[in-house]
């Protein structure tokens, strides 16, 4: 299979969103990965977005607003993939002493990386995994 390198769009990082049901929970579960809290949203005094960071990856929490309903479904269908240099095992070890469950636990795949799974608060799934 050929690999697209010459397009239109020539992008360099991405960041993502998640509409989350507990704003509070979400940055914890977030910091026992290792991510940081960077930017803060307030409406009314009360904090409805945060951006997450670790090392160039973004994490947007917003707190949603049920305007959708308060049984509306999150992170079904959606992964999200994170690579880094980091030793695997080592930070699947930290999450675990974060009161984190692994929904997959460390692990070489068949592509030559290795990579743990988690599952946040709201059902969205993330893979850690060590560059190729």
């Amino acid at each position: 299979m050929a690999i697209a390198t010459n397009t239109a769009l020539q992008a360099k990082t991405i960041s993502t969103s998640f509409t989350v049901n507990d704003l509070e929970q979400s940055m914890r579960f977030y910091e026992g990965l290792g991510f940081g809290v960077g930017e803060k949203w307030e409406e009314n005094g009360a904090v409805v977005g945060v951006m997450m960071h670790a090392g160039d990856v973004e994490i947007g929490l917003n707190q949603d607003d049920w305007k959708k309903g308060r049984d509306r479904i999150k992170g079904l269908g959606m992964g999200v993939y994170i690579g880094t240099e980091q030793d695997i095992d080592q930070l699947a070890a930290r999450a675990r002493d974060a009161g984190i469950t692994l929904q997959a636990d460390p692990h070489d795949t068949p592509w030559g990386t290795r990579a743990f799974q988690v599952r946040d608060p709201d059902g969205f799934v993330l893979t850690i995994s060590s560059d190729t």
